[in-house]
């Protein structure tokens, strides 16, 4: 493998599984590329180019070198920008020489990733953009199952920073909570009586904000409200904890929310909705 990690996330495993879903590990007939076996003798060699046809915010390369030097450890491989970098259409972004059926092979797990990870960090970077330097874009936990760490990943290469990663780094009261807790300020009096370090508390009402704080929220989520409500729940709140502007938000409406003053605006479409970014491989034989 390489260098590159993300913390909480198993790189090594994420590509060992990969690969053996699409090679069909484990199932009758299974195991092998039958094509490249087929087609492509063993000692032959390809050079390739991964590039990007449309303009992007680049994400994955080096998992995507991972797949790659999995079936191929001596594979040359040159990644040719940073991650994060916005490149435009026909930019290379990676150079290899090898094993051609090894890059035959991991092609599509490769591509898969990173078109995957790059179309979240592109739309995460429209969305900033979008802001217009006011505040700061969180994503959710809105994340498809098993890819939480890679996609959160993305959306840090994007410009956004991470809400909670899950269930277990903070308390997050909706409503739901509430209802059952029996109001805004008990729910928040008992998680902050169990010991909970960082208490995220939903409103969607104005007279909400008072008794949550009260109680010891470290953070307010403003739900669904309108930029006049907003700027008049900022201005309740004065400083006293981080405000949260979250529900509804678009490309068309995350500048008049971000300029009310909260401190950040979460949506959950970075990683919910994102398309994948146009990205090719192409291979040259040796």
């Amino acid at each position: 493998m390489n260098a590159f990690s993300i913390p909480g996330f198993d790189l090594a495993a994420f590509i060992d599984a990969t690969l053996a879903e699409d090679l069909g590990v484990g199932l009758t007939g299974g195991g092998h590329d039958v094509t490249s076996e087929s087609v492509i003798d063993a000692d032959a060699r390809f050079s390739g180019v991964m590039d990007s046809r449309d303009a992007i915010t680049v994400a994955g390369l080096p998992i995507a070198a991972a797949f790659f030097r999995k079936l191929d450890p001596a594979m040359e491989i040159e990644i040719l920008v940073p991650e994060g970098a916005r490149v435009e259409p026909g930019a290379d972004l990676m150079r290899l020489t090898g094993n051609a059926r090894a890059m035959l092979t991991a092609e599509r797990s490769a591509l898969n990733t990173v078109q995957h990870l790059s179309g979240i960090a592109t739309m995460t970077r429209e969305y900033v953009d979008a802001m217009n330097g006011h505040a700061t874009l969180l994503d959710t936990r809105k994340t498809t199952p098993g890819l939480r760490h890679l996609e959160k990943y993305a959306t840090r290469m994007g410009g956004a920073q991470n809400h909670r990663m899950g269930l277990w780094d903070a308390a997050m009261i909706k409503d739901n909570h509430v209802l059952v807790a029996g109001g805004v300020g008990a729910a928040v009096a008992r998680a902050k009586a169990a010991g909970v370090a960082q208490i995220i508390c939903e409103v969607d009402h104005l007279e909400q904000i008072e008794p949550a704080i009260a109680a010891g929220a470290h953070h307010l989520l403003l739900d669904n409200m309108g930029p006049d409500m907003l700027r008049e729940a900022v201005a309740l709140v004065a400083g006293r904890v981080p405000t949260e502007a979250s529900g509804g938000v678009n490309l068309s409406t995350i500048g008049p929310i971000a300029a009310t003053g909260v401190t950040y605006v979460s949506v959950g479409r970075l990683t919910q909705s994102a398309p994948a970014a146009d990205i090719g491989l192409d291979f040259t034989p040796l």
